[in-house]
């Protein structure tokens, strides 16, 4: 099964471009669930938010649509102390097992995070912490790109991300990969100017793809479609909402 949608749905640049104005904000989520299956929530990155607020993001989608949730930063980047962090985060995260709406957890590694034995421990550790949920890592630094790290994820049961990205020194090229039983995909954009050096977070990712730059990946999606039981696919281009076009283009190649 193939799931398509953005990284992340509440951006007040997408109204009046995406959502129709004068809706209100609290009705967007709805509005987008009628098009697409899945979304990938990143606030949770910044601020783990209270279960009420998790449990009214299930309540405003239909029962065939899943979620993908960001780890927090505390999982990913400061790495202190992940136990009580993985069990705030377990809390929050209740009323969407509950409903059977979770598709995966994303924990993105920042580039600093190398190939290192330390950091290999740390992975494994936050597996151990997150035990009993489905798990998928995103390398910002090609040294992991190694097939013994790749059988060592399959080991853990952690899902790689795959992702659509400037193609810049030490950054992860566009391969296909799956090692565990969810594929994941994630494009970001390939503006190169932007990626290193921007004022604004949003400029890293404002770019439209072209259709024959999506077209590469259909091969790729139909792959790790082929291997995975879920392929969760999101479009984090979203400066004023990019990113749905990118999932439509999409859509429209694989249908």
């Amino acid at each position: 099964m193939i799931y398509l949608g953005t990284s992340g749905f509440s951006y007040k640049d997408w109204a009046g471009v995406f959502y129709p104005v004068g809706l209100p904000q609290k009705d967007w989520l709805a509005f987008y669930a009628r098009e697409f299956n899945t979304c990938e929530i990143n606030s949770t990155y910044y601020a783990i938010p209270g279960a009420g607020m998790i449990k009214a993001l299930v309540d405003k989608t239909g029962s065939e649509f899943l979620f993908s949730v960001k780890a927090n930063q505390e999982m990913t980047h400061q790495r202190v102390d992940i136990s009580t962090i993985c069990q705030t985060f377990r809390k929050m995260l209740e009323p969407m097992i509950e409903a059977g709406k979770l598709g995966t957890i994303l924990a993105q590694f920042p580039y600093s995070f190398d190939y290192t034995r330390q950091n290999r421990d740390y992975l494994a550790l936050l597996r151990e912490n997150l035990s009993g949920l489905p798990l998928v890592v995103e390398f910002r630094n090609a040294r992991w790109l190694r097939v013994e790290v790749f059988q060592w994820l399959r080991q853990l049961d952690i899902g790689f991300c795959c992702v659509d990205e400037p193609q810049l020194p030490n950054l992860l090229p566009p391969i296909a990969e799956a090692t565990s039983k969810i594929g994941y995909i994630r494009f970001h954009g390939r503006n190169k100017e932007k990626w290193w050096q921007h004022e604004q977070a949003y400029e890293r990712y404002d770019y439209s793809y072209r259709p024959e730059e999506l077209a590469e990946w259909i091969p790729k999606i139909k792959k790790i479609a082929s291997l995975t039981e879920k392929t969760f696919i999101y479009a984090n281009n979203h400066w004023k909402g990019q990113s749905i076009d990118t999932i439509r283009q999409l859509r429209m190649l694989l249908d």
